[in-house]
């Protein structure tokens, strides 16, 4: 294996992204550090890795987004590169740019690169720019004052978008143009709140069109390929459960062409690293829809299809490599499913829950990227995403049958989590026929809903009070009345 410029990483992030990380590290023989607050004290990756430093903050979210304390953690680990995962700091460019100014390489695209990609705004206006297709919209800042009343003109129905960040947060649809001004304030107050920066587009909003992504890699020698595409249309409240390679919504000529695209727009802006470049996908027309500067949560349903180790490959890319093969080597063989293990409550509207890991067995002959041990305490301070769930077989449907099967193997009690539905959707006849849209729960509300019998609730009940801290909890009596002694009245 070549030399690569630095042996030790230190991986700003947490969760299952980060022991993620470290199990590709430890392949390449690459010493790992972990910056850790202590809510995550019990977890995986802090186990797992080499080096693990503690940070602090006001909340556990703030410590991760410190970016004094974690370049201070890179130093004390004596890394020569950081790795950001997703979320958190790994589409912030002048996090990247403290990086790289300490000396430290940055697993990522160029400073710069981030700050125009990353920006849903300046991306869009720069993919438009390149004669790529987007769709219709207004942006705020170019005239805040007439920003609802553009907006209005285009008509219904709107998607009011922030510029920064992603995963949903601060979007919202506007079907009635009277509601469009109380939709501008929720979106700029959730947009300030999660990503400090409340600037604001609205474009046309395409009813239930499929959302394909296409998975890209660069090297600092202008060389840029694709890993094919991505289905991630199963989506909740504008978040991915369920990601799947290939896509059974694009013949090979629109596959061909979703993917040059996707291509010629990294190329243009000159990107390195790993990166995805996302669309809406409406019949056989698309348009841009905005590119992740960094590692998706999504991607190991790439490498189970072309065995190319993603994580790896930003390493070498971060390192000056060049890319090892051409478009030509890259075949995708056979079809992947991921499901995200969620700790939210389905039938409870996507309620998030809570509480301790009292007992965790994951399926076997399947892949797990898991950020959760037996005995940690899940809390309300981060994501809900506990694991991933990733099959992988020689067609379509053997992979949903084996999806299927994992997901009711799963084991985990003590918190209340998204199982059943997963396992509702990879049977459902229109999934399994190909046959969705982002829109599909939406139409389909009884996948949430569920079948929830009273026996069913009863046996759980039952099976609660038989594990000692629901016991001890049940039987305990509170101080308060403790210290009234026998007294009756």
């Amino acid at each position: 294996m070549p030399q690569l410029p630095f042996d030790t990483v230190l991986i700003a992030n947490r969760g299952e992204i980060a022991a993620r990380i470290v199990k590709t590290l430890r392949k390449l023989g690459l010493r790992s550090a972990v910056a850790y607050h202590e809510i995550d004290a019990r977890t995986p990756a802090v186990s797992m890795a080499d080096l693990a430093i503690q940070i602090s903050g006001n909340t556990p979210i703030a410590s991760y987004l410190d970016t004094r304390q974690i370049i201070a953690a890179a130093d004390q680990a004596r890394a020569g590169a950081l790795h950001p995962g997703y979320g958190l700091l790994s589409e912030n460019a002048e996090f990247a740019r403290a990086v790289t100014d300490t000396g430290i390489a940055f697993i990522g695209p160029l400073p710069d690169t981030i700050e125009l990609m990353g920006d849903k705004i300046r991306a869009r206006n720069f993919v438009q720019s390149n004669g790529f297709p987007v769709a219709p919209c207004v942006i705020e800042e170019d005239d805040p004052a007439t920003f609802a009343s553009r907006a209005q003109a285009m008509g219904a129905p709107l998607l009011v978008k922030p510029s920064a960040g992603g995963g949903g947060k601060g979007m919202r649809i506007v079907r009635d143009l009277n509601t469009l001004e109380a939709a501008i304030e929720q979106a700029r107050s959730e947009a300030g709140r999660y990503f400090g920066d409340a600037r604001l587009y609205a474009e046309r909003h395409l009813e239930y069109p499929r959302h394909i992504e296409v998975q890209v890699l660069g090297d600092c020698l202008g060389n840029v390929v694709h890993l094919y595409e991505r289905e991630c249309s199963v989506q909740r409240r504008f978040q991915k459960i369920i990601e799947e390679t290939p896509s059974p919504a694009l013949s090979q000529e629109l596959r061909a062409r979703i993917c040059d695209t996707a291509v010629r727009i990294a190329r243009a802006a000159n990107y390195r690293n790993a990166g995805t470049v996302e669309f809406l996908l409406s019949g056989d027309d698309f348009y841009f829809l905005e590119m992740n500067t960094r590692l998706q949560v999504e991607h190991p349903v790439t490498e189970m299809i072309t065995g190319v180790d993603l994580v790896a490959e930003q390493i070498y890319a971060a390192a000056g490599r060049e890319l090892a093969f051409s478009q030509s080597d890259i075949v995708s063989n056979g079809h992947a499913i991921e499901l995200r293990l969620y700790a939210e409550a389905p039938e409870r509207g996507y309620a998030p829950t809570t509480g301790k890991v009292l007992l965790l067995e994951y399926p076997n002959d399947v892949r797990i990227d898991s950020g959760i041990m037996q005995g940690q305490h899940i809390t309300p301070a981060f994501d809900p995403m506990l694991a991933k769930i990733i099959v992988h077989s020689p067609s379509r449907m053997e992979s949903a049958l084996k999806a299927h099967r994992a997901v009711r193997e799963l084991v985990l009690l003590g918190c209340e989590t998204n199982a059943n539905l997963l396992a509702r959707i990879v049977s459902d006849e229109a999934f399994l026929g190909g046959h969705f849209h982002v829109g599909y729960l939406e139409q389909n509300p009884h996948l949430a809903a569920g079948n929830f019998s009273a026996g069913m609730s009863a046996f759980l009940a039952s099976a609660a009070l038989l594990t000692r801290p629901v016991r001890d909890s049940a039987d305990a009596v509170p101080e308060l009345h403790s210290a009234l002694g026998n007294w009756r009245n």
